[in-house]
């Protein structure tokens, strides 16, 4: 089992009003992106869409000390993969509904939505992609 499995794991047992599926496959995916010299910091599972009635998108968003990936699995063959690097990511937004709660990550080329999320999680996932992307935009803006 993999480090993002295990992070996956403790985060649906910390707030299981998340809805996703089969995420032990999205999790596999995003473990072959995971380089040799990044730590990953933060998983999480959600929708990567912006319907709250869609359950079909499911996804595993990874924070790494490097960037954030994002996998699906595919149903019959193939995934899905996304990376958003902290010089291509500009702001985050949540959204907090009825039942669930959802984030927008603005990047410069892309809006990427992740719905159905728990609400009680929003705070924690709001606090580690928002101290990740800081501390790392400033090393990119320190190096030019």
């Amino acid at each position: 089992m993999g480090k993002v499995l295990e992070l996956v794991e403790k985060y649906k047992k910390r707030y299981p009003g998340t809805v996703c599926f089969r995420y032990k496959k999205h999790a596999a995916v995003v473990q072959n992106y995971v380089n040799p010299s990044e730590e990953v910091i933060y998983a999480f599972c959600g929708q990567k869409n912006d319907r709250w009635y869609d359950f079909f998108s499911s996804c595993v968003v990874v924070l790494t000390n490097k960037r954030i990936l994002i996998g699906q699995k595919r149903v019959l063959f193939g995934s899905f993969y996304t990376q958003v690097t902290p010089d291509m990511y500009n702001d985050l937004k949540i959204y907090e509904g009825l039942f669930w709660g959802k984030i927008n990550i603005d990047t410069i080329k892309e809006h990427i939505i992740i719905s159905n999320l728990s609400k009680a999680s929003l705070d924690e996932i709001e606090t580690n992609v928002s101290e990740l992307m800081m501390k790392e935009k400033q090393k990119y803006t320190e190096n030019k």
